[in-house]
Formats: C-alpha cells, sequence, structure tokens
C-alpha cells in the first residue's frame, strides 16, 4: 500500500449524468434546482449508491401551473430513452374516490373485474420503455393533491420498499423507478408574494425589464410557502419519504423568451416529423417574436399560455395556408409582424429547396421516409415468414 494525499472533486459529474444534465437544460428554463436534484439522484443511481429497495429516486415539485413541472419529467424521459412519452401518467383526480384504486392494482379475488381488469402500475407496464442501455421507467403522479387518502397510502409502500402488490397478488419491482408527484399547492400565496412587485398582467410586465427576476428574498418566501402548504396537506410519514421536494419558481419574462425559441423549434420540429408532404421551413423575425411574447406573457399562467399564443396566432394560420394550397414543400416562409394590420404576416422567401437543405437550415432532424418505413416493414415480415416456413 502507497499513502498519498490526492485531492478529490466530488462536484464533479459522470459522463452520462453531464449528458442528462445538457439534455434537461436545452429543454428546460428557469428550474435550475429541480434539473440538479435529477442529475444528483441519476448520478448516484449509476454509481450504484442508491438504495437498492427503495426507487431510484422520488420527487414531490411543487410550483404554480404552466411553471414546467411536468416537463421537466417528460424531458427526463426524452433524455435518457429518447421518447417524452414513456412517462406512465396517473392523473390522480380520477383516483378521487378509494375504489378507484382498482384501476391501478386491478380488481382482487372475488369482486367484479378480477382478471379481467388490467392494472395501470403492473410489472410489464413499468418496463415496456426499457432500452438496452437505460433500463429506467419513470411514474407521474400528477396533481397528488386531489388524489384520494388511498393513494397516498399506496403510495407509502411504493416510496418506502418500492414494492406494489397488485389484485392478483403479483408483486411489483418500482427499484428501478424514478416516482415523480407534483402538486399546485401553495400556488395562491405565491402569487400574493409576487402581487405587490410584478403582477400578474402582460402589460405589467412589458413596462419593466425587471419583470420575472426574483430577489433572494422573495424566492425564500416562495420556497416556503410551497413547502408549508405540503406539510400542511400531506402526513409527516408521507412528506418523510420523499427524497426531494423542489419548488417552481413562477416565469418571468427573460424565460418565457427563451421558452419561446425552444417552441418555435419544437414546432418546426413538427413540421419534419408530419407524415404529410408539407416540408418547409418558417423563420420568425424579432418583431413576430415579440408580438407572440407580448401576446403570451401571463405570469398566472405560465408557459402554458405562452403555447397557446403560438398555437392561434402562428399554428393556426400556418395550417390554414397548408390547407389552402398556398404553401408547398420546399418553401421557405418569413414570418414578420405586420404593425398596420396588428397580426403576423407571411411571406414566401423560398421556393424548391430540398428536404435535407431544409433540414439543415432548420436545424432538425429528418424521420424516415413513410415509404421507407413500410418497406424495412414489409421486409422484416417477409424475412420472418421465410424462418417460420424453414423451421416447419
Amino acid at each position: 500500500m502507497v499513502r498519498v494525499k490526492v485531492p478529490l472533486d466530488a462536484t464533479r459529474t459522470g459522463r452520462d449524468a453531464a449528458a442528462l444534465e445538457r439534455g434537461l437544460r436545452q429543454l428546460i428554463v428557469g428550474q435550475e434546482e429541480a434539473v440538479q436534484q435529477i442529475v444528483n439522484l441519476y448520478q448516484m443511481h449509476l454509481a450504484g449508491m442508491n438504495s437498492p429497495d427503495r426507487p431510484v429516486g422520488s420527487f414531490l415539485f411543487l410550483g404554480p401551473t404552466g411553471s414546467g413541472k411536468t416537463r421537466i419529467v417528460e424531458a427526463t424521459a426524452q433524455s435518457l430513452l429518447g421518447n417524452p412519452n414513456s412517462v406512465i401518467k396517473i392523473d390522480c383526480a380520477e383516483f378521487q374516490h378509494s375504489h378507484e384504486i382498482a384501476k391501478l392494482l386491478g380488481s382482487p379475488p372475488g369482486y367484479l373485474g378480477h382478471r379481467e381488469t388490467h392494472p395501470l402500475l403492473s410489472q410489464e407496464v413499468l418496463n415496456q420503455y426499457h432500452s438496452d442501455k437505460v433500463k429506467l421507467s419513470f411514474v407521474l403522479f400528477d396533481e397528488i393533491e386531489k388524489a384520494s387518502d388511498a393513494l397516498w397510502n399506496l403510495l407509502l409502500g411504493i416510496l418506502d420498499k418500492a414494492t406494489l402488490t397488485l389484485g392478483d397478488n403479483r408483486r411489483v419491482d418500482f427499484s428501478r423507478t424514478m416516482v415523480f408527484l407534483t402538486s399546485n399547492l401553495g400556488a395562491n400565496q405565491m402569487s400574493s408574494i409576487l402581487r405587490p412587485n410584478m403582477g400578474f398582467t402582460a402589460a405589467e410586465v412589458c413596462q419593466s425589464t425587471d419583470a420575472g427576476v426574483l430577489t433572494e428574498d422573495m424566492s425564500g418566501k416562495i420556497e416556503r410557502a410551497g413547502v408549508e402548504a405540503a406539510r400542511r396537506r400531506f402526513t409527516p410519514e408521507f412528506m418523510n419519504r420523499l427524497d426531494r421536494i423542489v419548488v417552481f419558481h413562477p416565469l418571468g419574462q427573460a424565460e418565457l423568451r427563451k421558452i419561446l425559441d425552444i417552441e418555435l423549434h419544437l414546432l418546426q420540429q413538427r413540421v419534419f416529423d408530419s407524415v404529410g408532404p408539407h416540408y418547409f421551413v418558417f423563420t420568425a423575425s424579432a418583431q413576430a417574436k415579440e408580438h407572440l411574447l407580448e401576446q403570451g406573457t401571463d405570469l398566472k399562467y405560465g408557459a402554458r399560455h405562452l403555447r397557446r399564443a403560438i398555437d392561434r396566432l402562428l399554428v393556426q394560420p400556418l395550417s390554414n395556408l397548408i390547407a389552402t394550397d398556398q404553401l408547398h414543400s420546399g418553401d421557405v416562409v418569413q414570418v414578420d409582424y405586420s404593425p398596420d394590420l396588428k397580426q403576423l404576416a407571411f411571406l414566401r422567401e423560398a421556393e424548391g429547396m430540398p428536404v435535407q437543405a431544409m433540414a439543415e437550415m432548420a436545424g432538425v432532424s429528418l424521420m424516415p421516409p413513410p415509404t421507407a418505413v413500410s418497406s424495412a416493414t414489409a421486409e422484416s415480415s417477409r424475412a420472418g415468414t421465410a424462418r417460420s416456413s424453414r423451421r416447419a
């Protein structure tokens, strides 16, 4: 044995955890603590230091609507599994009565529907999105405060022992699962803290360049309001079983501006992911973005209000242009703001551009053509039939 004194840096993260952090920061704006907490627990899982008889991580996300609580769960699944829809979502508004828990577990013996009701939390459901590299599941209990006490009691076993017994006595293992709970508890108190300084209307936001910037004192008050509201609603034994409790801050104009760029990029990707023949590129001017931001800024409703403004002011007109054959595949469309019309204006700047060139221009990825996918599927089917014939 050689005695050495080598300083170690315990703040560094591994390559896979760093990749997750980069992916989250590309999709999530203004919620640094939530990103860091997810990365930290994922790093513990990769290092094998998390408890083997508990979930990989359990989170309670508190905060107002539109602050990104659900979005960060989808972004985590997208970064690790490549599919934001791989999150198993449980809408707790559907479980306000204790008898509705049977939808999660399946009906027990002696009850109507036994062995006919497919449980929502079976092992097959948890494992369906596992990949060769990442064998993790993501379960989201959305708006947990709306659920009955029976669901909270059910969660106690999942959070503490990472196991769940179904109605047919099968056991489900949650030891390779990240469990997320979201809640709007404390949102009203947060609103009252913000109202004297920031207000909630778009006009007030536009009047001040500092709108949306929280002081350290205000940030602390918001966090305390969220945590205290959760403690009043949930039992101490429930709160003690959670790994992390994170309060999401309301999004200000600076964050919404970044979210606007992300949403426009996702919209462009949606164009290239569509099955139809209309592949086109749109570019939004600074004036067009300001108009979308002005119409979509309401701190009370967060990013959801901005997405509705994009759908109403941009997606709907583009859909009209496609439906009326004014927009064709290969077109490049400039989106600007017309002060006279007080609305967005659309101008075709180029046409006949190759699809690959448009994708490179927009910085998006291309999906395989439908014909190529169907051909590959048919070829795979023929190969499987041939192998079956040879075995026969």
